[in-house]
């Protein structure tokens, strides 16, 4: 009985894994949304896309959704409310509430293209 003791003592320290949760605990079909708003667009040129990133520690949505010159790219938060605009306009260096969005952005993945 004495020898299980450490056992036990070293099992109470283990930390359990990291349960996953939805991206956007408030409204898990953020995403899904944000699709279908861009789906009952007509057909944009260049195609309508979302790309998701990793930046300052967030998972954070990059979408394509205008079509004409010099519009805003928005960057989301997971659950789509719109955090700045790293590119586009005028400048084309977006709203300058983001400036560092490209240089520290990683994990770049396509999540979505429109096939139109």
């Amino acid at each position: 009985m004495l020898l299980s003791l450490p056992l036990v003592a070293f099992q109470c320290g283990k930390k359990e894994a990291a349960t996953p949760t939805a991206p956007c605990p408030g409204n898990p079909d953020a995403l899904a949304r944000k699709i279908a708003e861009l789906q009952a667009k007509p057909k944009g040129n260049p195609a309508y896309a979302i790309w998701a990133y990793t930046w300052n520690g967030q998972q954070v949505y990059l979408a394509s959704d205008q079509t004409c010159c010099d519009q805003y790219l928005t960057l989301y938060d997971a659950c789509f409310n719109p955090l700045c605009a790293p590119s586009g306009g005028i400048s084309g260096k977006g709203d300058g509430r983001c400036p560092d969005f490209y240089q520290q952005a990683t994990n770049q993945q396509l999540v979505w293209r429109d096939p139109r």
